[in-house]
């Protein structure tokens, strides 16, 4: 079936993508795709709960992730001033500066992980369809 595969396919990656960025960077992947995320955003900041929706994760585990990222320095939460009910995210100049290093990390053990599956005669059509070729 083509979901067992995908699936398989996206453990493979995830794995390795999660190993070189905690060996490399002292970052886990959900927090490097938060750091991603905030980096990519206006002002670099977004509402808790649409970085929640951004990274696919309920409120509970967004709150315990951005936790982690603020205790290292890399993001800050801000009050909404128009609505002091909305709390921000905020990465930091250290974030930004930690995402620029993991950065080539992640796309390099992406691409390795992606060759590696490739090698799979029942996944090598997967990862052509992911590499877009």
């Amino acid at each position: 079936m083509t979901w067992n595969r995908f699936a398989r396919l996206h453990a493979l990656v995830e794995t390795e993508l999660a190993k070189a960025l905690q060996r490399g960077h002292e970052l886990g992947l959900s927090e490097y795709r938060a750091l991603e995320r905030l980096g990519e955003a206006p002002g670099g900041e977004l509402r808790m709960q649409e970085l929640a929706d951004a990274l696919c994760l309920n409120q509970s585990s967004v709150t315990r992730l951005v936790g982690r990222l603020e205790e290292t320095g890399l993001t800050r939460r801000d009050l909404c001033s128009a609505d002091r009910r909305g709390v921000y995210s905020v990465i930091t100049d250290r974030g930004r500066v930690r995402l620029a290093e993991a950065r080539s990390t992640y796309e390099r053990s992406l691409a390795a992980a992606l060759e590696q599956a490739g090698a799979d005669p029942a996944l090598t059509p997967l990862v052509t369809l992911v590499r877009g070729s």
